[in-house]
């Protein structure tokens, strides 16, 4: 197997956490989510704070995992709300090509993630890019329904420019949409010891009735200093997007 992205760097301890974003098991791509929320599921306050929900351990893995992808993804909310790099400063590695989806055209040009350092970026939206967008930003038009651009659409958009390996970083809406529309290989959660009590939840899925239809992904946890990651294995509801993978 081809070892890509710095995955040749992973501290041995980490190779059974980090090992399995080598390739995806259903086709060329490999799309992961990281989510950070408090032990009762909160990833904000009700006033949107969420500046750190998770400690320094939690922010070195997910700083590991923009390390070893071909590109890191947010939803508007995310890059105007909290303007996050979405650069790889805590641990070694380069830099992934960011991508910020956007289907209502209201992005900034100021936003951190569209900063000339680089990188790709793109910007994923449902009709051309407004003025104020930088002009060496790459532009994704896709149609998009009910305001929202479908996620495969998305990824299939990404693999055709190269870009396999993909992290959705956040925020919640759009993390519970890529796991809604069956396109994630795996799951992180990342649980900071606190109880917010109310606020954002960490997921909002389609509803069901009974308790038999939840997902219950292949699930291991891994303790990070003070906090407890659990990786979810969403490989048996992950639909094709990329070329398939042959049976054996």
């Amino acid at each position: 197997m081809a070892i890509r992205r710095g995955f040749g760097c992973i501290p041995p301890p980490w190779h059974e956490l980090y090992g399995p974003l080598q390739e995806g098991a259903v086709d060329d791509l490999l799309v992961i989510a990281q989510i950070g929320q408090s032990l009762d599921g909160r990833v904000a306050t009700s006033s949107g704070h969420s500046h750190y929900i998770n400690g320094p351990d939690g922010l070195v893995h997910l700083h590991r995992l923009r390390a070893l992808v071909d590109a890191v993804v947010v939803g508007v909310g995310t890059a105007v709300a909290d303007d996050p790099q979405l650069t790889v400063r805590r641990v070694a590695g380069a830099h992934p090509a960011r991508v910020i989806i956007d289907p209502g055209g209201r992005l900034p040009g100021t936003v951190r993630a569209l900063s000339p350092d680089g990188v790709r970026r793109l910007v994923v939206m449902a009709e051309p890019g407004p003025a104020q967008l930088p002009p060496d930003i790459e532009h994704i038009v896709l149609p998009a329904e009910n305001g929202q651009i479908a996620p495969s659409a998305i990824l299939a958009s990404l693999a055709a420019r190269g870009l396999r390996r993909i992290l959705i970083e956040g925020g919640a809406s759009t993390i519970s949409r890529f796991l809604d529309a069956g396109c994630l290989d795996r799951l992180h959660i990342v649980v900071a010891p606190l109880i917010l009590g109310t606020g954002r939840a960490s997921l909002a899925l389609a509803p069901i009735e009974r308790v038999e239809q939840a997902l219950r992904p292949r699930t291991r946890a891994h303790i990070l200093g003070g906090e407890v990651l659990f990786d979810c294995d969403l490989s048996d509801q992950r639909k094709v997007i990329g070329s398939p993978k042959k049976s054996t």
